[in-house]
């Protein structure tokens, strides 16, 4: 089985969760009666994780004490965001603890089922091999849950483009395998991570995969109504 060092990225407010998470953070909400949070580190530990690191910042204290209630036996490290640093910002915060290795980074708000285990470790198989950044894709007839009306990407030639109008739905499943060398291209700490991929679209280097299996994504408060008892 393939080894991997995982990012969890769970620092937003939740706001689409609206009163859902006035007063808990978004990854502790409970899906069929186990935390988003949960339903993630399971599943990557299975598939073989060794070490997590999850950045934290709204109602942090919470996802501190889940961990050490319930992951204490398990390398785990949170990364506190006194002030929010984006997605980008917050996986270039966290590189220290991944070295020079590539490693993996997945939205907490992604429901992750054994039905995508196959297709995870297609993707992740040779992913030391990716010399900037590989994003994991789904079709619009896979993907459930929380989606826009445009597409995020298309592939052409297993390479990630910007979606254009009239172009098959793609959107971004939430995992994604990153080489820490990409984050020399930009020198700002706090920004999105859809900037770093726009510089990688422009010079031909962002590389993409299409999932077989159907994923769901538990974006706002009507998605979590949908699958909470899924």
């Amino acid at each position: 089985m393939t080894s991997f060092n995982l990012m969890i990225l769970a620092a937003g407010y939740g706001k689409r969760m609206k009163k859902l998470t006035y007063t808990k953070p978004k990854p502790l909400l409970k899906i069929n009666n186990k935390e988003l949070l949960r339903h993630n580190i399971d599943f990557f530990i299975d598939l073989g994780c060794k070490k997590i690191v999850i950045n934290i910042h709204y109602l942090h204290d919470q996802i501190k004490n889940f961990i050490a209630e319930y992951y204490s036996d398990i390398e785990i490290k949170l990364t506190y965001e006194s002030t929010l640093l984006n997605t980008g910002g917050g996986i270039k915060n966290a590189l220290s603890f991944f070295g020079d290795k590539n490693f993996l980074v997945t939205n907490a708000d992604i429901l992750w089922k054994e039905e995508n285990k196959k297709d995870i470790l297609n993707f992740i198989h040779n992913y030391q091999e990716i010399e900037t950044c590989k994003l994991l894709l789904s079709q619009d007839t896979n993907f459930r849950g929380l989606k826009k009306s445009t597409g995020d990407f298309k592939l052409e030639d297993r390479l990630v483009k910007r979606w254009e109008k009239n172009d098959p739905h793609l959107y971004y499943t939430g995992l994604q395998i990153i080489n820490p060398n990409i984050f020399y291209l930009i020198e700002e700490s706090s920004f999105s991570i859809n900037k770093l991929w726009d510089l990688l679209i422009a010079n031909e280097n962002l590389q993409g995969k299409i999932l077989d299996s159907n994923i769901v994504h538990i974006g706002d408060i009507n998605a979590f109504n949908e699958f909470k008892n899924d």
